[in-house]
């Protein structure tokens, strides 16, 4: 599929890109590449091909569900401007 200068341009003003007409050009030609080697990747043959979720065939190391860091929760609301009730108080953006 050949791209043209004019889809370039076009494609150009919605991305909201400044492309020099000079380059233009050679953006078309690299695109219909890509759209080109797409088309040939489209044409293997992946029926007896299994979907992966991941290339390799690995378990997730899990930790244990452990407790690993203190209450500190007080000591951190000490420090903050306002609090109310375990909350942090923020000023109000939106009226």
């Amino acid at each position: 599929m050949a791209i043209s200068n004019d889809e370039v341009t076009a494609m150009a003003r919605l991305a909201r890109l400044a492309i020099d007409p000079d380059d233009i050009p050679g953006y078309a030609e690299q695109l219909s590449g890509i759209l080109a080697f797409v088309a040939r990747m489209d044409e293997v043959d992946t029926q007896s091909v299994e979907p992966l979720a991941h290339p390799l065939d690995l378990s997730a190391r899990l930790r244990p569900d452990q407790v690993t860091e203190s209450d500190q929760r007080d000591l951190f609301q000490s420090i903050a401007p306002e609090v109310e009730r375990g909350l942090y108080l923020v000023p109000k953006v939106i009226e």
